[in-house]
């Protein structure tokens, strides 16, 4: 599988089809949902975003150290 900075121009949109893409670098805070989620920490990424300038729709990897964090916060819960 391609990395988000190894996209080819040829790669079309998963949702639309339309090759009318770009990269763009990202910044998301992601938190667990409901009012258990607000006593976990916010977990930070800054990921390289794949946005079809068509529709919207968008994709992007969360870096391994992040996944580590969120992963923990689940098992910590667990």
């Amino acid at each position: 599988m391609a990395r988000l900075g190894e996209v080819s121009e040829a790669m079309s949109c998963k949702f639309c089809q339309s090759e009318n893409q770009r990269i763009l670098n990202g910044e998301n805070a992601i938190h667990s949902p409901g009012v258990e989620g607000l006593d976990k920490p916010i977990v930070w990424v800054f990921p390289r975003l794949l946005v079809c300038l068509n529709c919207g729709f968008t994709e992007f990897v969360i870096p391994p150290a992040e996944l580590r964090q969120l992963v923990e916060s689940d098992a910590a819960e667990a």
